[in-house]
């Protein structure tokens, strides 16, 4: 059987996740839709030591034309290593993709972060709004303002999606380096590890809130309410929710 071209995206991406460091699965479950009784998709959580918890969640349901795969990697809770994200999508025939690395402070009051984690990103990223042009996928204000003004978010053909797998890898390899070797010493004389903590907190449960996100209404009619509300919570920390092992 064939791959889509999003789960390709989305497997290669975690097979580079998988090598950066040792990643042990920890939960698997098979979703469920109420719209059919044929498997909905899947969610898997992972983790690492540096990479303190990945979560994949996978949703592909033919009769709505519908294959969607995100891949977020959470950094801890106080590191200053923003987390990584993917969502490579086909839905209604249009491709999209969502690339970022989610910042851990407040980009305009911590200028030396901003220039050490964020500003050698520049050039891949006027690189692709050269290519491909500005952004046209429906992400609103509140969201950007949850991301990095570095995110690549665009509805794509099959010719665009199927290169923007070269900036990807880009974007990749410098969040591999900042988990590595991490944020400069100078820049995290700057911050706090609570207050990282904290923060992370508050932009995570904003940044996943059904208020601020409307995929998560359309989440809840494909899944049931109950289902969206179990992604929702693995994402919103680096804790376990609902569990481990294989329980779908």
């Amino acid at each position: 059987m064939s791959v889509s071209a999003p789960k390709a995206l989305n497997d290669r991406t975690l097979a580079a996740l998988a090598g950066v460091e040792p990643l042990t699965t920890v939960r698997e479950k098979v979703l469920t839709s109420v719209m059919s009784p044929e498997p909905a998709g899947t969610l898997t959580v992972l983790r690492g030591e540096r990479i303190a918890k990945v979560v994949c969640i996978g949703l592909t349901v033919e009769r709505i034309g519908m294959d969607s795969h995100m891949i977020f990697a959470f950094t801890g809770a106080d590191s200053a290593v923003p987390h990584f994200t993917l969502d490579s999508v086909l839905a209604g025939g249009q491709l999209a993709y969502h690339i970022d690395l989610v910042p851990r402070v407040d980009l305009g009051a911590h200028l030396p972060y901003l220039n050490a984690v964020f500003q050698p990103l520049t050039p891949v990223y006027e690189e692709v709004k050269e290519r491909f042009g500005p952004s046209t996928a429906a992400i609103g204000p509140r969201q950007h303002a949850m991301m990095s003004p570095w995110m690549l978010v665009n509805r794509a053909d099959d010719e665009h999606f199927a290169q923007i797998g070269a900036y990807l890898d880009r974007y990749f390899e410098h969040w591999r380096e900042l988990l590595v070797k991490g944020v400069p010493d100078d820049v995290l004389g700057t911050l706090t590890p609570a207050d990282l903590a904290e923060r992370d907190a508050r932009n995570r449960a904003a940044l996943f809130s059904p208020e601020v996100d409307p995929v998560w209404a359309n989440v809840a009619r494909l899944l049931g309410d109950e289902q969206a509300e179990e992604l929702r919570a693995e994402l919103l920390s680096n804790d376990l929710r609902g569990g481990s092992g294989a329980d779908g």
